[in-house]
Order: structure tokens, then sequence, then C-alpha cells
């Protein structure tokens, strides 16, 4: 349909739409007009993705001055329905223009995603993980190994790569939408490298998807989102945890195992650099002029482009912080030479072996930290800032393209970078032990980030207006003081129901009368164990089809199961339906989804057991009869021992007035109702959903108030 939407002329693909919808359309239109930046919760099934589309697709026809729309998804599969129904737009909106002396507006929109995902070089695709593919990569298209097969044919190139430079300013894309299946097929057919393909139409592209880290995560924003001009419409889908995701993009962690291979790295560098001055001195003379004129991030590259013209592949991740916190200035003195870099590396390296040989917790912030290293070995904060800079500039002018072997070396790097730029919002945590685990000596150091808004803050600040949207976002008036900014549209929408598809139950006591709970202090009381799982059997000799069953945490249910076994529960369970269960292992997870499908295809029926936070409740969709019954063990709080989770707490209590209970009260439910909205994901859809909690856990105020949209049905 086609209709006027506040003058707005709005092309929908559907007869109808639904009332939240239009709502929803209508909130984000007030906040593209007042050019800010939006905060819009719609359940789960209510066509939140396609709203969007047909609404900013509509706005940038109307108003030609918008930039590109920016979507940004957690996952490739995410990333694949977005372009999907994009396409059925577009083709739906063409046909509003076939009348005499009309033009069908064009649009070209692409996904983007890593080198893995859309690799078509036969040697390359086939490597297992994303880091020995990106090493692989840049070892057929660095600039030096191109320069070196101009003259000895016999040194392996990338030939995709090869024809896409050759064919310069005419490697285009056609107007459309494509997806990574099509622009792969289109660079088998073109040869041309689908990846650089994509890299280097963004600048011509309406519509870009790609991953959240491509938007909030420095490294990777400062190579490929710094050139998108600020009028752009950026949208963060399925934005629940974005918290978490800005967090993790600034943190880093380090092992004793790290540490090793950091040091045999440092060693590699040695020799390379030794090699370097008797076979080619000058090219590291070269260098040291260049950082003396502050020419830090380029090593042997001639332009400061990201890829300039005629330049290879060679590219590496960008600095690890934030834009705006970059030094602008000549590298220090001290490390400006490649040996003295080299010795400062090995020095901060057996400095951090040192702290990770402590026996107790340590934990301090990095104002503290500086002061001790520089105390010990006289580096002050200003040199570290520079780490990461000069440790790729190093390895441009050493022309090493094993990128996945010098991990390790570039996470030190982080780290040294992130501790000499802030001095608030982190804390370094060192841990000799899991406490979990007292008994096996595991060190690890971790530097922290406290405050999700570093990381979101540029963002914000760059584009004109940044919609955050998800199906459980409530409470929502938390997001913006967690992310520190001011949205002028804050709203949560409710969904519309013709009939009665939900049918919720909290279970408080067991069939003995006995009541039942996560709870540390009666989790492993044998009878709430039993009591759990006759419940589970119960609901699973009369519900049809599929069952997911969600726990709080894997240790938690490997404790279940095993004692569900000696209980002959399991058996029980296993007479009415299959038995499936998620691991940490990706590969194990997938193939017990696909046969758990495959058990309701046919009729069998099966449960699936399955932990909140994992990938399965994050990402996985039990529609229709793969999920008759969610039944949610207790309330996922998180582990509130954490010493992480507790040095942020403290900071969000300083720093936003957060209240620690509000915070773990808040993000137990909105990941509670991530769990128990994996079953219903259309209005057409139905089932069951069983909490199994003490009862005064629902009722306390501190998560009455907070329950999400599609929780409130569990409690009302």
């Amino acid at each position: 349909m086609k209709f006027s939407l506040e003058g707005l002329p709005v092309f929908f693909p559907y007869e109808y739409i639904y009332p939240e919808q239009y709502q929803y359309m209508l909130e984000c239109k007030r906040a593209l007009d007042a050019k800010g930046h939006g905060l819009l919760e719609m359940p789960t099934g209510t066509g939140k993705t396609i709203t969007l589309l047909s609404l900013i697709t509509s706005y940038q026809l109307a108003h030609p001055e918008i930039g590109k729309l920016v979507y940004c998804t957690r996952t490739v599969p995410e990333m694949e329905k977005v372009l999907q129904e994009l396409k059925e737009l577009v083709d739906y909106r063409a046909r509003y223009f076939l009348g005499p002396g009309q033009t069908v507006p064009q649009i070209l929109a692409l996904g983007l995603s890593s080198r893995k995902n859309l690799c078509v070089h036969p040697s390359v695709a086939e490597e297992g993980s994303r880091e020995s593919v990106d090493a692989k990569c840049r070892r057929l298209t660095a600039t030096w190994v191109r320069e070196r097969h101009v003259s000895d044919p016999d040194i392996e190139v990338c030939d995709f790569f090869e024809q896409l430079e050759r064919a310069g300013s005419d490697a285009l894309l056609e107007p459309g939408v494509y997806t990574l299946e099509d622009l792969r097929i289109f660079g088998r057919k073109q040869g041309w490298c689908p990846y650089f393909l994509a890299r280097h139409m963004l600048a011509f592209a309406n519509v870009v998807v790609y991953n959240y880290q491509y938007m909030l995560d420095p490294k990777v924003s400062n190579m490929v989102s710094r050139e998108l001009e600020k009028e752009c419409i950026v949208v963060f889908d399925e934005a629940h945890n974005i918290d978490n995701v800005c967090i993790e993009a600034l943190s880093v962690h380090l092992r004793q195992q790290t540490l090793d291979n950091a040091s045999r790295n440092i060693t590699r560098l040695n020799s390379a650099i030794e090699r370097a001055k008797s076979t080619d001195a000058q090219r590291l003379k070269d260098e040291y002029q260049r950082l003396v004129r502050g020419l830090q991030t380029q090593g042997n590259l001639p332009s400061a482009d990201p890829r300039p013209a005629g330049a290879g592949g060679e590219d590496w991740l960008a600095n690890p912080a934030l834009p705006e916190d970059i030094m602008r200035e000549a590298v220090p003195g001290n490390i400006r030479r490649a040996e003295h870099f080299v010795a400062f590396l090995r020095r901060f390296v057996l400095y951090l072996k040192e702290k990770l040989g402590v026996n107790q917790v340590e934990t301090e912030n990095p104002t503290t930290f500086l002061a001790h290293l520089q105390e010990r070995l006289n580096i002050d904060g200003k040199t570290l800032r520079f780490c990461y800079d000069r440790l790729t500039s190093l390895l441009k002018t050493l022309e090493i393209t094993d990128t996945d072997d010098f991990t390790p070396i570039h996470l030190v790097a982080d780290f040294a970078t992130l501790v000499g730029t802030y001095a608030r919002g982190f804390a370094i945590i060192t841990e000799p032990f899991d406490e979990r685990m007292p008994a096996v000596r595991d060190p690890v150091m971790q530097l922290s980030c406290l405050d999700a808004s570093l990381a979101v803050k540029p963002v914000f600040a760059k584009f004109q207006s940044v919609i955050i949207t998800s199906g459980t976002l409530s409470p929502i008036d938390l997001y913006p003081k967690i992310l520190n900014f001011q949205p002028v549209v804050l709203q949560s929408l409710q969904m519309t129901l013709t009939r009665d598809c939900l049918c919720p139950a909290i279970l408080t006591r067991g069939a003995d009368q006995m009541p039942v709970s996560t709870k540390f202090d009666m989790r492993d009381d044998p009878n709430v164990v039993r009591n759990y799982g006759r419940m589970l059997v119960e609901l699973a000799s009369v519900i049809p089809d599929g069952i997911v069953a969600f726990f709080v945490s894997y240790s938690y249910m490997d404790t279940i199961v095993s004692k569900w076994d000696q209980m002959g529960v399991l058996q029980d369970l296993m007479a009415a339906k299959l038995v499936f269960i998620e691991t940490t292992d990706v590969v194990e997870t997938t193939l017990a989804l696909d046969n758990f499908r495959r058990a309701c295809d046919c009729g069998r029926g099966a449960v699936f057991f399955s932990v909140a936070r994992g990938k399965v409740a994050e990402g996985i969709d039990f529609d229709r009869h793969y999920g008759r019954a969610v039944v949610m063990f207790g309330v996922p709080y998180q582990y509130t021992l954490s010493r992480i989770l507790r040095a942020r707490l403290e900071y969000m209590r300083e720093m936003f007035q957060i209240k620690e209970s509000d915070f773990l009260a808040f993000d137990a439910v909105r990941q509670a109702a991530q769990c128990v909205g994996r079953v219903i994901r259309s209005k057409a859809d139905y089932g069951m959903m069983v909490g199994c909690m003490s009862l005064h856990i629902f009722s306390l105020q501190c998560i009455t108030d907070r329950r999400p949209l599609l929780a409130q049905s569990m409690t009302s």
C-alpha cells in the first residue's frame, strides 16, 4: 500500500498495517524530522524490520538531502534477512512508478561482512577461522607481494583482487539490492573480489547493512565507517544488549599464554629487523624519517588514504582508541627506531608477566597502573598511547602479512594504547584463578571498560539521527542513562492481538507443594530438582511438537541434567520427546538444532535445553511448531560475585546514579524476555510460557516496574 504519514508518502509492501506499525513509523519520522536520536521498542512478531525499512527509504525518497541508511545487525543471518526484506520492498515500490513519464527510483543496497563471508578465492575461502582467512588474503594482496609478482610471476597473487584493481573506476555495481550471496555470485561472474568491491561501493550505496562492530568498535569503524557523511541515518536493530557490545569493543583480556606468544612475536620481529638491516636498511631509515614527521600510521605506504589507488589489501585493524582520543603528533623519540620499539615491547611484556604472577586479586585504575609502570620501568602514558600505531607501522615496513600469528602482540598493543589513553571509565583487574575453580591457577589480566557510552558517543556525535530499537528494551528509560544521550523520541509500543495466542504461567511450587527456586541456597535441593523435572515431563506428555527450556547458566544446566539422569527423570522425558542440548561448541549446537527441527517436523517432538545469554537465546527463532512452549528455570541474573560486574556497578552508581539492584533487575528481565520471546515470532503464532521461580522474585518492586512488554503477560 501507499499512504501518507503526516504528509510523507510511505510505500509499505502489504495490504494492511498494524496499529503499532503505524505508530512506530510516526515516532521514527518525528525523530528524523527533529534530526535527533530515537529509542523505540516494538514487540517481536509485529514486523519491526519492514516497518523501519519502509519508513526510512520513503523518507530518503522524499528528502534527497538525507544520507544513506546504515542498518546495523548482530549476526549474518539477520543481515541477510534485512536485505531480503528490502529487496521485496524495492520490487513492490517500483509498481507505483510505471506510468508515462515516471522513472523508477534507483537504489543501491548491499551487505558488508568479513573476508570469510565474502571471499571467493578457492584456497582462501577454505580456511577455517576468520583470522586465517584474513591472513591468507593479505599474503596474496599486499602491496609488496604484488610488486614482486611483476618481476617474478611465480609469486602467487589473488586474481580476483588484480582484476578488480585493473577495472579501476569501472568496477561498479548496478543499482539493486545485493545480499552476501549476491555479491559472491557477482564476484565470480565478473572475476572481481566481492569483499573489496563492497568496501569500494560503500561510498555509492543508499543502504548499507553490516555488523555492530563496523560502527561501534574503533578498530573496525575507523577503517570502514569514518568516511560516512553526517546526514546518514543509523539504525541499531535488536539493540537490547548494545551496552554490552560497546563494553566488549573497548575491553582487552590477557592470559599467560597470550603473553608467552607475544614474547615469541617479539623475537620474530627482532629477527625480521635484523634481516631488513642486512638486505634493505633503507626501508627502516625511511620509516624513521616518516615517524619524525608525524606520519605514524603509514608504515611504508605513501598515502594517508585508508586504501589509496594502487595499494594492496594489507590493511590492519585501526587504532583501538576512539577517533577524537588518538594523538595527532609525532611518535615519541624513544620508540621511533624499530629496534628501540621492540626492546620497549619486550620490557612491557615482561612487566605484564610479572603482574600476572600475583597470588591474590588486584584491582586498579589506569592512573595507578601508569604510576607504577613509570616508577618501575620509566615508561610514561604517552609512549603507551602510540603503541598500536607504532606496531602497525613496523609490521607494514617489515612487510609482514601473517596477521593471525601476530594476534598476541596486537592484543598487548591494544592494552597499552587503551591504558595510556583513558584515565576514567576503565578498571584493570588481575585474577590468579577463577573463583569457581580456585584449585586451578589460570591468571588473567582484564582491562575492562566500565562505561558503555564511550564507544557509542562518537556515533551520536557524528550522525544526525541514530535509531536504537528492539523488541525487549523495557525498562526503556534506563538506556539514555547507560549510553549517556538525550533521545528526542522515547517510546514503548504495545502489541495488538485479535486473539489469545499466549498462555503464561508462573510455577512457584511443585506437585508436592514444596517451593521451587534457583536461588543459590535452594537450587541444589533434591526436591527442587525433582519438581522441575516432573513438571517438564508432564508438559512434554501433553504439548505437541517442540519445547524449549532455558537455564540460568551452563553449569546449572549441566548439574540439573546430571541429577535428572540419576533420578530417572531424563528417561521419562525421552519417552515423550527427544532431548537436545546447547553446548559452548558452535558446531555441536548447530547440529543439535538441526536434529531438533527434524524431530519436530516428523512428529516425534523434542525438547531443547538452552542457556540464557547464550547463542540460541540471542539469535535462534523457535517459531510455529518448533516452539509450542518455553520454560524458564529461574531469573537469569548475572554472576554478582564477578569483579568486573561489581566494578561496573560501582561506576554506574557514581557516574549515572543507577542503583545496583535496578541495573541487575533490568538486565535479568531483558534476558528473560529474550528467552520467552523465542517462541512467539508473529501474531499468527501461539505458545505457552512457563516461568519456574519464587513468587516473591516477580513481585519485587524493582522487577515489577521493569517487566518487558512480552513478559508482562506472564505476571498479569
